[in-house]
Parts: structure tokens; sequence; C-alpha cells
């Protein structure tokens, strides 16, 4: 989450609305991508649906901020979601001058498993198209969020030296790297759809996307529940510890800013160092008489 500095604003008398919109300008004025000011905006919004639009910024307090939490509860909505907003929502009320605004814990963090690298494989041999092709060998084999797969340029790929310039959270740019079934599927690709450097790689939906690896799972033989966009993430980089890569380049291929996040994908491979001890140092029946033996001498 990048992090907002602006000059605390300097008159109170305005209107609550008044001093959210003024807020939001800022934020655009700072160079935010649009999906970072949205996110912003939305929990503004919320906020200030519940204060009141008109009412004055001097009457805002703490307690108003934790009436609108317990509202937030109360709505169903997700831990995480509510830890974002209140984040999003404490920045604006210190801007406006409000000190000491607690923020809700995140909830812990983890990841919802992967898939092996065989039912990777499945799924790039039940591809119906190239775009098939394309969707599922690009994030498992880079890495790559399914909104940056989908905002890539044909000019952002170079197929020739196998790397990708890629616009990911918060505007933040990193170069990843094609595997041999990407490096394939975009030469074909391109070979016959033409586009200018400036058109979209794969010009389809978020929703499209889902679909399509939904179906794609469902004729690789995978449970389609279990199965969307964001997993094949999280395969990429579960698979790429599991290949011995380092922690640190597998943070710059996954554009996370703290190393700690990344970190987060080792217990995810935990599961196989525990199998990998039993199958070495587990004795068999055999050895373990021996064992036996060894201690009666």
């Amino acid at each position: 989450m990048p992090r907002v500095s602006l000059p605390q604003l300097r008159t109170s008398s305005q209107s609550v609305k008044d001093a959210a919109e003024l807020f939001r300008s800022s934020l655009e004025g700072l160079g935010l991508s649009q999906k970072t000011v949205k996110a912003y905006w939305a929990a503004i919004k919320s906020f200030v649906s519940l204060v009141g639009e008109e009412r004055p910024v001097s009457s805002i307090t703490v307690k108003d901020y934790m009436e609108w939490l317990s509202r937030l509860r109360s709505g169903k909505r997700q831990q995480s979601t509510i830890h974002y907003y209140s984040v999003f929502v404490r920045r604006f009320l210190k801007w406006l001058g409000i000190e000491e605004v607690p923020t809700v814990p995140s909830s812990k963090r983890g990841y919802s498993g992967t898939l092996s690298w065989e039912e990777v494989e499945r799924m790039l041999n039940s591809s119906r198209d190239l775009v098939d092709l394309l969707c599922v060998s690009m994030m498992a084999e880079s890495g790559l969020r399914a909104s940056e797969l989908l905002s890539l340029r044909v000019g952002d790929v170079d197929v020739n030296s196998g790397v990708v310039r890629v616009v990911g959270k918060y505007g933040k740019q990193r170069v990843v790297v094609l595997g041999p079934a990407s490096r394939a599927a975009l030469s074909e690709y391109l070979s016959i759809v033409r586009k200018s450097a400036r058109d979209r790689l794969i010009d389809i939906s978020y929703q499209a996307l889902y679909k399509r690896i939904k179906r794609l799972a469902e004729r690789a033989g995978l449970d389609p529940a279990s199965v969307r966009p964001h997993i094949l993430r999280h395969t990429f980089a579960t698979e790429a510890l599991r290949r011995g890569m380092s922690l640190s380049a597998l943070q710059r291929l996954l554009g996370h800013s703290d190393l700690k996040v990344t970190q987060l994908y080792l217990h995810l491979t935990s599961e196989d160092v525990r199998r990998e001890y039993e199958r070495v140092f587990l004795a068999p029946p055999a050895q373990v008489g021996q064992w036996q033996d060894w201690r009666r001498r």
C-alpha cells in the first residue's frame, strides 16, 4: 500500500463532503493510480454517508469513526475489507487534523492452496485456443496477477528476450520472465493476431478470464470451485521456491515491496519438507528392527 503524505487541511470550516472531494483531488495530484484512488474513495464515501455530507469538519471526532467501524462490522464485511477501509479513513481523518485514530488489525494472512505443476500442465493441455493457453501459462510461469495480465500491451512483451514489462499494484513497474509455454504461445499468437504495440495483448474482461479458468479446470478434471485466476500466481510462487529460487529473486518477480509478504509462501512448501524428511529419515520396518536390535546390545 503506497504511503500518502499530504499537508494537513488548513481550514476546518468546510463541510465533510467538500473536504472529501478535496482529499480525492489531492490523491490524484500525487499521481496515485486510479485503482488506488478508487479504493480510498469507496472507504471515505462510506464514512461520509454515516456522519453526514454537510456536517462541518470541525465537528468530526474519533467517536464518529468508531461508530462507523461498528456499522461496517454489523454489515458483514470481510475483516480484510474493514482493515483497509479503516486505514484509508484514518489517513483522511489525520489529514483533517484528527490524531490518534485507531486502525483495525488485519486478519491473519495466508494463501488458500495451490495447484501441482502436473495440474497446471493438465490445464494447459485442456486449452481450447491460444487465449486459454496464454492466460494459464503467463500467470503460472511468471506469477502475473490477473489485472496485470489483462492490462499488458503488445509493446510490453519482448518474445525474443523472454521478458515482459509489468505495471503492478500502485503503479509500480517491474520485469518478469516468460516461461517456455508462454514464449511458444506468444510467438504463435502474435503471428496470427495482428496488433499494434499500443493494443492490449489479451483483450478480455476479468469476468471472461475468470470463466475461462473455471472451464479449463473442469476440462482438466479439477474442482472448478477451488481454481480461480489468482491461484496460478500462488502456484508460481510455491513452485519457484520448490525448485530452489531465492526469496529475494521471487520477491522481485512478484513485485512485493516487503520480503515478509513473499515469505508467506514458505508455509506452503513446509509440507514438502516434512514429506522429504519422512522419506529420508523415517526408517522402514526392517531398519526399525535393526535399531531395536542395537538397543538390546
